[in-house]
């Protein structure tokens, strides 16, 4: 009674299969031909299991198989060098134009600091002519007046 109520499970579904034409494509692949051939191959004439042969075609299978998994490996080092190869080139490039613009930068860095001084400089001159001019002034106008003086002086004497 109980198994009316539960929910139906998946064994109790039924199951499809599916045809040949459903899982295989219309031209069978050649690994698919030579599984057919190794199973027809297994039974000797008589239909007899023959079981030394599987173990060599076994063993044959294995190694194949093994050169396979290591070609494929070395061929993903190879491409992961390869990456790597390019990766470092182009890092190397930019690290050169970082370099081209750090030394464009310094270079433009050290003309505003020379220009900058020379204005300092130059400003500072200015301020020294600024103030000799105003020294010279004073000693000309004390000169003008002490020739006033000695003027003053030789008419009163």
């Amino acid at each position: 009674m109980s198994s009316h109520l539960s929910p139906r499970n998946a064994k109790d579904q039924p199951r499809t299969r599916k045809s040949s034409t459903d899982s295989c494509p219309a031209k069978p692949s050649p690994t698919s031909r030579s599984l057919r051939h190794e199973r027809v191959s297994r039974l000797d004439s008589s239909g007899a299991y023959d079981r030394e042969a599987y173990d060599a075609r076994r063993e044959n299978r294995m190694a194949a198989r093994k050169k396979a998994e290591e070609e494929a490996g070395c061929t993903d080092y190879k491409k992961m060098y390869e990456e790597a190869l390019s990766t470092n080139e182009r890092l190397k490039s930019r690290l050169q134009g970082s370099k081209q613009e750090l030394v464009l930068v310094q270079t433009q860095l050290e003309r505003v600091t020379q220009r900058k001084i020379t204005m300092t400089e130059r400003s500072n001159e200015r301020s020294m002519l600024e103030t000799e001019k105003r020294e010279t002034r004073v000693l000309q106008k004390k000169i003008s007046d002490m020739e006033d003086e000695v003027k003053v002086s030789v008419q009163l004497q």
